[in-house]
């Protein structure tokens, strides 16, 4: 049997990329499904979960490599002429069904991948090459866009999946013609064949399928980002002797290996704080925070859940401090509340006072534990038990202070 194509038939390097290119479908699609509906609940259901999304990520990555090799190797064989070059409505439907296939085994493993890369957290794809794509950046609205068009375009996938195996096996059970035979391995009869391929029109049949589907997405809202309802609640306004201008409040997790980071897009400061002291207190700050104003990569909606932080019963933590000057310093002692727990803690920073304001840096370190945080993954396998905090801002003096 020929390695590449004839007229006829279709060589060995041909077959060979189609019934891989098939395995790998066959194989991912059952994944994902199974991935998506697995439970989260326990330490060892999230590291199952994450290992089947893991797998699915991995072959998905490989049916991208082999699509691509095999859309090059289709280009430069010729490819055997039409069996049945007088039904232009079958031929038609036939060509625009392969280049659905053809283009999406490209753009639907490239979509859950950038997906992927745009995502913090969770299931890591199995290579060593990294998890970040170079012009991908870590983006919950990259994220939204390439996951529902993921979603999207894996139904068209499916459809051209089966539209392709209707009608190959109508063409080995009623036609009883070579369609099938010839790309069987081994040596087939395979009879002269006439016409050659019309490219364009099946090109421009497919793109519009695509435009139509993606649109169908996007009024359907499969590309707005994923958000946890009614867990966020908006703080007021506070009144301090300095008064935040900008800043971030961010913490960062360990999760199954990985470290996964997350902001708090609502939070107020209320500072009263003496530069001129040198050394023990110079003022205080109480700190509130909207806990369901966060956004935690891939599993923001697990951490608003009842076994994290349980945002709908408790929607604020609170960190209420003195803050006291030391030799390398400040630091603000006080305790902070998450949960209804309520716990010590010490945050060192760093600052910086000029005329035009004062920027502040600090960080701590929490155990998830005190808060009752996670209390259904008792160990560090899928969960670690530490938590970094991290606190930016820039401050104003109100105006009428001294």
């Amino acid at each position: 049997m020929p390695l590449t194509n004839t007229a006829d038939r279709f060589g060995s390097v041909s077959k060979t990329f189609h019934w891989l290119t098939a395995l790998g479908i066959i194989v991912l699609m059952p994944l994902g499904l199974i991935a998506n509906g697995m439970p989260y609940e326990t330490s060892e259901q999230l590291a199952d979960k994450a290992w089947m999304f893991s797998l699915h990520k991995t072959v998905g990555v490989a049916v991208f490599f082999v699509a691509l090799a095999r859309i090059v190797w289709a280009i430069s064989q010729p490819k055997p002429g039409l069996l049945h070059p007088d039904r232009k409505v079958e031929t038609l439907a036939a060509e625009t069904v392969h280049w659905l296939l053809y283009g999406s085994l490209v753009v639907v493993p490239l979509s859950g991948w950038i997906h992927h890369a745009a995502t913090t957290g969770f299931a890591p794809i199995w290579w060593p090459f990294g998890q970040n794509l170079p012009p991908v950046p870590k983006s919950e609205i990259v994220a939204s866009i390439f996951g529902g068009a993921h979603f999207v375009l894996t139904k068209v996938l499916a459809l051209s999946l089966l539209l392709h195996i209707a009608g190959a096996l109508k063409h080995h059970v009623i036609d009883k013609d070579a369609t099938l035979r010839r790309m069987w391995f081994g040596t087939t009869d395979a009879p002269k064949t006439t016409g050659s391929h019309n490219h364009a029109k099946p090109i421009a049949v497919a793109l519009a399928f695509w435009a139509i589907a993606l649109s169908v997405g996007g009024a359907l809202g499969a590309y707005a980002p994923h958000e946890t309802p009614g867990t966020a609640i908006a703080l007021e306004e506070v009144q301090s002797d300095w008064q935040v201008q900008e800043g971030t409040l961010s913490i960062e997790v360990t999760q199954l290996g990985s470290e996964v980071s997350g902001t708090f897009a609502d939070w107020t400061a209320a500072i009263i704080f003496d530069e001129k002291v040198d050394n023990g207190p110079a003022g205080s700050v109480a700190v509130n925070v909207s806990i369901g104003s966060l956004t935690l990569g891939s599993v923001t909606s697990q951490a608003m859940g009842p076994d994290f932080f349980n945002a709908e019963s408790f929607p604020t933590a609170e960190f209420i401090a003195d803050i006291i000057s030391v030799v390398d310093g400040y630091e603000a002692r006080g305790t902070l509340t998450i949960k209804d727990q309520s716990m010590p803690l010490t945050l060192p920073f760093g600052l910086s006072v000029t005329e035009e304001g004062a920027w502040m840096t600090g960080n701590a370190t929490l155990d998830r534990r005190d808060f009752g945080i996670g209390d259904n993954m008792a160990d560090e396998t899928s969960l670690k038990f530490a938590v970094e905090v991290k606190v930016e801002l820039m401050a104003t003096r109100a105006v009428g202070e001294d």
